[in-house]
């Protein structure tokens, strides 16, 4: 498993919908605003969440994207690992008729440790657990768009709404461990 921006993207993603979504679907362009993501960005990243079965999409008017499963069924490792691309030519096992391959399954070996801890680190973390951590921060959930128009004519702007979101995992082990305490 890779921890790169796509995962943390999506991370922040389905914290949005989860924070919004409990009036009706959330559309990729509010998530864009709020998250300053480009939209053809989400729509990569939804169309894997999707194919995953991490959300749901409906469209037409009022359409947009809702989780399929509640926050609390969903862990950060569904998320991440629904996004990576995995490599298999990293994880084949490498023949041990080589010189020096010993040393390097070892080091193969302590890899592929780490990466299984990383990935029970992620799966023990709740969509939900995340949600609530915003709240307990005073994030609320933006009003639905309002279509009122200012004395000028012009639609009416509202400051976007960004998640505080861990940017790797070792804040959000950091952050994590806090919050148990």
């Amino acid at each position: 498993m890779r921890l790169t921006t796509k995962g943390r993207f999506a991370v922040t993603a389905m914290i949005d919908i989860a924070l919004h979504g409990r009036s009706g679907p959330v559309t990729l362009a509010s998530i864009s605003l709020r998250q300053r993501v480009s939209l053809s960005y989400l729509e990569l990243l939804f169309g894997k969440l999707r194919r995953n079965e991490l959300v749901e999409s409906t469209r037409g008017p009022g359409g947009g994207y809702s989780l399929s499963r509640k926050a609390a069924d969903i862990s950060v490792a569904d998320i991440v690992l629904s996004i990576e691309e995995h490599d298999t030519e990293s994880t084949r096992r490498r023949d041990n008729g080589a010189p020096g391959d010993a040393g390097r399954c070892e080091i193969d070996e302590l890899w592929a440790t780490v990466n299984l801890r990383a990935v029970e680190f992620l799966k023990s973390i709740s969509l939900q657990s995340l949600v609530d951590e915003q709240k307990a921060k005073g994030v609320q959930p933006a009003a639905r768009q309002d279509t009122r128009r200012t004395p000028a004519g012009q639609p009416a702007v509202r400051k976007p709404f960004v998640v505080d979101a861990p940017n790797s995992v070792f804040a959000l082990g950091r952050r994590h461990q806090q919050s148990a305490s």
